[in-house]
């Protein structure tokens, strides 16, 4: 048995530690994706003009207003001091092509006391530029910015592949790492003082070991990042009841057209409002996002003065039809069935936010550790291979000496 499990480690870690080495440093770096974007970008991030706010609803309607080819899609409804207002947008539905705009950019920066537009930029665009790196670094973690086929994420697909394939090498994993009771010890230990191979040797066994509960989370986390819909939700739902997922309704998947008329923003943030006391949500709303395609609306219910300093399981987000009203779903943490639970902890675990700024910490030296247990794996395999390579060649020329050596 395991002669087998080792065959099976040594295969799946090949396998996927290229794309593991990937997602363990880009994890490391979006871990402080908020703060290193601030860092590098302050003046997409920081408003100088002193004054007094305008409403970010006012805003929105001066950009639109300002170019009619633009649709505001996630607007905050708040506005930090010393902040510009950060909106996402699209682009509207060109009557002569019947297609949406090319803006080349997908995100605005407002400053919230002039309106002006301090800095545009197209997120997750496959740019090294100073204002796109760390958008690029964060879509790099989950897509490897491959193409979509026939509808299809690659992208997606493939790191959740990767993720499948992670979990069950977890398991694998751990059971080779203790070869017997007696030798349990050797399992936890460094010999820092050998260096070289052995030191190679354990950290990629011992390392393991030490991390295997949380490097377990993350693997399991990782496919629910990707394939939620596909493969998590149906394997969860066999087992706990789960509350339908936003957008089902098939009256949502067909695209708002250019006469129809849908809600304001002013007229959602009121349903929101009543929705909010309703359910108990002990928020008001935080942001607002649209979604053309799905003909919806999303509001998200923060506290405004304590969001940067999120922990648990993140924000509450109700749904409704963009042209109705209708309720069209819903995620309040904390509620449901124990399934609806298991997945509402999935980003909130795999990013580290569950545990606040700790977890962020320990996430980020995972993503490093994923990277180097990665390298180190490689490293076993190579010399190993070698080894056996060295051995092979060995054993062929052993023959030809004895045939040398018998007389004729």
């Amino acid at each position: 048995m395991r002669p087998l499990l080792v065959r099976l480690h040594r295969w799946f870690g090949i396998a996927t530690a290229s794309f593991l080495i990937v997602a363990g440093l880009s994890g490391a770096v979006i871990a402080w994706y908020q703060e290193l974007d601030a860092a590098l970008n302050p003046a997409f991030f920081r408003s100088v003009t002193p004054g007094r706010p305008q409403p970010p609803l006012a805003l929105a309607d001066r950009l639109e207003a300002a170019d009619p080819r633009i649709a505001i899609t996630y607007l905050p409804l708040h506005v930090e001091v010393g902040h510009t207002l950060i909106v996402g947008v699209a682009g509207r539905t060109n009557p002569a092509t019947g297609k949406p705009y090319e803006l080349g950019f997908n995100q605005v920066a407002l400053d919230p006391v002039t309106g002006a537009i301090q800095g545009r930029r197209a997120w997750g665009a496959p740019s090294l530029s100073r204002l796109n790196l760390l958008p690029f670094v964060y879509k790099l973690h989950y897509t490897l910015f491959l193409p979509l086929r026939g509808g299809l994420d690659m992208g997606r697909w493939l790191m959740g592949i990767v993720g499948i394939v992670w979990t069950i090498d977890c398991i694998v994993a751990i059971m080779i790492a203790f070869p017997s009771a007696k030798t349990w010890r050797k399992s936890f230990a460094f010999r820092m003082k050998r260096g070289g191979y052995a030191l190679v040797f354990d950290l990629h066994r011992s390392g393991g070991v030490w991390l295997w509960a949380v490097l377990s989370i993350v693997a399991v986390t990782s496919v629910s990042m990707n394939l939620a819909d596909p493969v998590v939700r149906p394997i969860v739902s066999r087992l706990s009841p789960l509350e339908p997922a936003p957008f089902t309704s098939s009256a949502l998947r067909q695209p708002v057209l250019a006469h129809e008329p849908v809600l304001s923003r002013e007229q959602i943030i009121e349903i929101a409002e009543a929705a909010a006391r309703r359910e108990h949500i002990p928020h008001t709303p935080g942001a607002l996002r649209y979604a053309p395609g799905l003909a919806a609306y999303g509001v998200r219910y923060f506290d405004a003065s304590s969001h940067r300093n999120e922990a648990g399981l993140g924000d509450a987000w109700l749904y409704w039809d963009a042209r109705t009203g209708a309720p069209a779903g819903r995620q309040i943490p904390g509620r449901g069935s124990a399934g609806d639970l298991f997945m509402q902890a999935q980003f909130p675990l795999h990013s580290g936010r569950i545990a606040g700024l700790a977890g962020r910490v320990v996430v980020s030296m995972t993503g490093l550790a994923v990277a180097v247990l990665s390298v180190t794996g490689l490293a076993i395999w190579l010399r190993k291979a070698r080894a056996r390579r060295l051995a092979a060649a060995a054993a062929a020329r052993r023959p030809a000496r004895e045939h040398e050596r018998t007389p004729v």
